[in-house]
């Protein structure tokens, strides 16, 4: 498989989560209400009507959410700060670039990966 088909596949596999992701209903406001019919068993009894997008979603959601940490985890790795050499105007705060593609740091790709995940 080339470069270009791996890079294809993997865009398609992250736009295939996002879309599911988009498809799927946000349990975010029903988990505060949840949260607090917790049983003495730990569980909650629930009814719900779910969607086939939310069954798809909740089906892949625990991987695709373990796939993407990964690869967050592994871009950050990546791309490091180191001292860029050379003479500074100020010795305490050298010029630091990125030890994979060498822009400034922070680069483009760190705070991509910051962005995403302090949002």
């Amino acid at each position: 498989m080339t470069v270009d088909q791996r890079r294809v596949r993997l865009r398609e596999r992250l736009e295939i989560i996002r879309a599911r992701s988009e498809k799927s209903t946000s349990w975010r406001s029903t988990t505060r209400y949840l949260s607090k019919l917790i049983n003495r068993e730990g569980f909650v009894p629930i009814r719900t009507r779910l969607s086939q997008e939310d069954i798809s979603f909740l089906a892949m959601a625990r991987d695709d959410v373990i796939a993407l940490t990964e690869l967050g985890i592994r871009l950050v790795e990546l791309h490091q700060p180191r001292d860029a050499g050379g003479i500074s105007s100020d010795p305490d705060s050298p010029i630091r670039r990125c030890r994979a593609c060498m822009w400034r740091w922070p680069c483009p790709t760190f705070r991509a990966v910051e962005d995403s995940v302090s949002r």
